[in-house]
This record gives structure tokens, C-alpha cells and sequence, in this order.
């Protein structure tokens, strides 16, 4: 199976998997897991699937570019 490579955020699905949120910040597999369980990141549960919101992920990713490193 072949790695889908975005190149825009308007490709990403409405849903992303923990998969894709490892394909799209180049973290490895374990490090996408140990993220999403982390408290104050935007992801649920549906059964055994943990699934992302596209926006909140957005909104995510822009709190922690805003945020300082120190």
C-alpha cells in the first residue's frame, strides 16, 4: 500500500487516523500514539478507532507553533 502524500491541508481527509497524523509531522508510529493519548490533543474514540479532527488538528498544530520552545 502506497503512502498518500498531501501537499496541501485542504487534501487531508475531514477525519485523519493516527497513521496519517504520523505521515504528516514525520514522527514515527509509537510517537503518533503516545501524542494522541496526550492530554490536550484532539482526538476520540469511535470503538477500537482513534480518529483526528482536521480543523482541531489544525488549531493544534498552531497552538504549539505559537507557543514558546523554552
Amino acid at each position: 500500500m502506497s503512502k498518500k502524500i498531501y501537499t496541501s491541508f485542504d487534501e487531508l481527509p475531514l477525519m485523519l487516523t493516527v497513521t496519517q497524523v504520523h505521515d504528516i509531522l514525520g514522527i514515527s508510529q509509537a510517537g503518533a500514539y503516545e501524542l494522541v493519548r496526550s492530554e490536550g490533543f484532539p482526538a476520540f474514540k469511535v470503538g477500537s478507532r482513534i480518529l483526528i479532527p482536521k480543523e482541531k488538528f489544525k488549531e493544534w498544530l498552531d497552538k504549539q507553533t505559537s507557543e514558546s520552545l523554552v
